[in-house]
């Protein structure tokens, strides 16, 4: 929360790539049997993951703080879709995984231009935005709804895509 806008660009883009790349490459491919047998228990943590993050996440009032509890929810998708062991799936959370280095990216450097120009995170402080910054307001709008992965955007093809899986391995 308080890392400087690089740092949280650098997490989001980076580091939290390196989690999911560690989970196909060495815990699926290197110890299958382990990662099935271990697998409703780290489905069912996912999901409480999902669900507290979004609750979190819905009562706060600071952006970064608001796009850091859903880069957490995204993640815990991407960990169900490694989890459901089929190929939608797994294509899915590597997708979700590139999306979501675009999109939460996108949205912290956005939130960072504007805290370093007004010192200003909360979204109290936000309304009318779009009369001095038109083009801005637009294009945080896009990635914001890609956050949220509305049709026809890059996370909802990834999310889509994990869903399809996990209703295929256990509807």
């Amino acid at each position: 929360m308080e890392a400087p806008t690089v740092g949280s660009v650098l997490l989001a883009v980076l580091i939290l790539k390196l989690g999911t790349y560690g989970l196909v490459r060495f815990a699926v491919a290197l110890f299958p049997e382990g990662t099935v047998f271990f697998a409703p228990l780290v489905s069912t943590f996912a999901i409480i993951g999902i669900i507290y993050t979004c609750l979190t996440a819905i009562r706060q009032i600071d952006l970064k703080k608001i796009i850091a509890y859903s880069s957490v929810g995204h993640r815990n998708v991407v960990l169900l879709g490694i989890m459901a062991e089929t190929s939608e799936a797994l294509q899915g959370a590597l997708f979700q995984r590139l999306s979501h280095g675009v999109v939460s990216g996108a949205l912290f450097f956005g939130v960072g231009a504007i805290y370093e120009r007004y010192s200003v995170r909360s979204l109290k402080y936000f309304g009318g935005l779009a009369h001095f910054y038109p083009l801005y307001t637009r294009i945080f709008l896009l990635f914001s709804l890609a956050n949220i992965s509305f049709p026809l955007t890059s996370s909802f093809v990834g999310e889509f895509l994990i869903f399809v899986g996990l209703f295929r391995h256990n509807f």
